[in-house]
C-alpha cells in the first residue's frame, strides 16, 4: 500500500527503530511471506529473511500474536538500553494540543522522562501553566504519568506547537519568564524558517566540497514513469555525490511529500503531476523546492546539471492562480464551457493554462474565452465565479481544476 510505504520512508528519515506488524493473516488470502518479499525489495530485510528487522504476523481483530508483538517491542527497546529515571521531574514532547470550548487549552504529551503529577508547573514552547487535571489514553481520569506514558493535560495557558518539548519546574515564576522570554525572541525572528536545499544551492555547495547526498522524493502520473525516472536519477551517482531517491508514488504531490522533504533535506521531483494548492502553500512556507517536468530527460539533465555545478535557470514557472471546475456545459460551435470559480490566486485571459484531474496534468494550452456574466474579462480574481473554454480541449470534467500559470525569466545567479 503506498500509505504503508510512504509510513516507512518517514520512519527510516526520521532515524528511528521498526518494527513491522503484518496484520490480517486469520484472512484465508493471507500471505505474510509476500509482505516480507515486498520489504526485502525496499531493502527492508526481517530477521526470517536473515536481516536486522524484527516482524511479527498478527490478527489485530482476532488479537492472534499481539502479545509475541508487544515483546518483541519489549525487546527492540531493551537492545537499545532504553531506560528513564522516574525519581525526578518529568521531561517529555508535545504531541497534539487544541483548544476545547469546555476545559479550556488541552495538550496530549508522551513523558520520556521523569514523572509528571497533577499540579506540576509544566513549560511548553511559549507556554506555561498547572496541571490542573490529567487523562490517560482511555479518557481515564489519572494523577502521575511516568516515562513512556502519554497522557492528556489542562491548564496550560496556550496551545504549544507538536514537537514541543515540556519541562517541569519548581516554580511559576521561572516558568513565566522563560516562557515570555521565547516568546520575545519569536517575534524577533519573525518566524524566520529554515531554509532547505535547493538545486541552484547544489551546485555552490559542491564547490566549497560540503556535499555528498542529494535526496530526492519523486511522484508521477504512472508507475512505470515513476520507476523509469527513479532509476535514471539514481544512476547519476558518482563517487562524490550519492543520489537517493528516498520516496516514490504515483500521483499529486501531497502534504506528506513536503513533510516528507524538509524531514530529509530532499527535492521534490514531480513528472506530470502538480502539487495540491495546500502542498504547495506548505512548500513555500517550508522553502522546500518542488521541480516540475514533463520530458523525464528534462528532469534528469537538470539534476544533472546542477550536481556538476552548472545549473543556472533562466526561466522559472509560476503559478498565477487556480480555478475549481463546478459546472460544465456543451455548446454548439463553441464546445465545452466550464463554469469555475478561482479558489487562489487569479485566472488570465493571456496566460497558459492545464487541467489537472486528480492531481495528474492532462492537457496545456490556452484559453479560448473567459467571461463573467457573458462579458469578456481579462481576468478572475480569488473567490469570483466566471466561465471559460480551452481551445482544441472539450474533455472538461466536474471537479477538474483548471491552473493558470506563466514563465518568467530568472536572473542569472554565480
Amino acid at each position: 500500500m503506498p500509505q504503508t510505504i510512504e509510513a516507512i520512508n518517514h520512519a527510516s528519515a526520521a532515524g528511528v527503530p521498526i518494527v513491522f506488524a503484518i496484520n490480517k493473516i486469520d484472512k484465508p488470502t493471507a500471505n505474510p511471506e509476500k509482505i516480507k518479499e515486498a520489504l526485502a525489495n525496499m531493502n527492508y530485510l526481517v530477521e526470517e529473511w536473515g536481516g536486522k528487522y524484527q516482524s511479527q504476523d498478527i490478527s489485530a481483530k482476532q488479537g492472534l500474536n499481539v502479545s509475541e508483538l508487544l515483546e518483541k517491542v519489549l525487546l527492540e527497546a531493551e537492545m537499545l538500553d532504553l531506560k528513564a529515571n522516574p525519581d525526578k521531574r518529568a521531561t517529555g514532547t508535545i504531541i497534539e494540543s487544541t483548544l476545547d470550548r469546555g476545559r479550556g487549552y488541552v495538550a496530549t504529551v508522551l513523558v520520556q522522562s521523569g514523572t509528571l503529577k497533577v499540579g506540576d508547573i509544566v513549560l511548553a514552547g511559549q507556554n506555561y501553566g498547572h496541571v490542573k487535571a490529567m487523562f490517560n489514553e482511555r479518557n481515564s481520569k489519572i494523577d502521575i504519568a511516568g516515562p513512556a506514558a502519554p497522557a492528556i493535560i489542562l491548564g496550560l495557558d496556550g496551545a504549544p506547537q507538536a514537537g514541543d518539548k515540556f519541562h517541569v519546574f519548581e516554580n511559576e515564576r521561572e516558568a513565566r519568564q522563560i516562557a515570555n522570554k521565547r516568546e520575545q525572541l519569536a517575534r524577533e525572528q519573525g518566524l524566520r524558517t529554515q531554509k532547505h536545499i535547493t538545486l541552484d544551492e547544489i551546485g555552490r555547495r559542491i564547490a566549497i566540497g560540503n556535499f555528498q547526498e542529494l535526496n530526492l522524493i519523486v511522484k508521477g502520473d504512472v508507475d512505470g514513469s515513476v520507476e523509469a525516472l527513479s532509476d535514471s536519477l539514481i544512476k547519476l551517482s558518482t563517487e562524490e555525490i550519492q543520489v537517493n531517491v528516498i520516496h516514490k508514488a504515483v500521483g499529486q504531490i501531497s502534504e506528506s511529500d513536503i513533510m516528507l522533504a524538509s524531514a530529509s533535506e530532499a527535492i521534490v521531483v514531480g513528472f506530470q503531476v502538480r502539487p495540491s494548492v495546500n502542498a504547495r502553500k506548505l512548500a513555500e512556507k517550508e522553502q522546500i523546492d518542488i521541480r516540475l517536468y514533463s520530458i523525464i530527460y528534462d528532469a534528469i539533465n537538470e539534476i544533472k546539471a546542477a550536481m556538476q555545478g552548472m545549473l543556472s535557470p533562466e526561466i522559472k514557472e509560476e503559478i498565477v492562480g487556480t480555478a475549481e471546475v463546478l459546472e460544465s456545459f456543451k455548446i454548439t460551435k463553441v464546445g465545452t464551457v466550464a463554469g469555475c470559480i478561482v479558489r487562489d490566486g487569479k485566472i488570465s485571459r493571456n496566460l497558459k493554462v492545464r487541467v489537472i484531474r486528480d492531481g495528474i496534468v492532462i492537457y496545456t494550452g490556452n484559453l479560448g474565452s473567459l467571461k463573467r456574466f457573458k462579458e469578456d474579462i481579462r481576468e478572475v480574481k480569488n473567490g469570483y465565479e466566471c466561465g471559460l473554454n480551452i481551445e482544441n480541449f472539450n474533455d472538461i470534467k466536474v471537479g477538474d481544476y483548471i491552473e493558470s500559470f506563466q514563465e518568467v525569466e530568472v536572473a542569472k545567479q554565480l
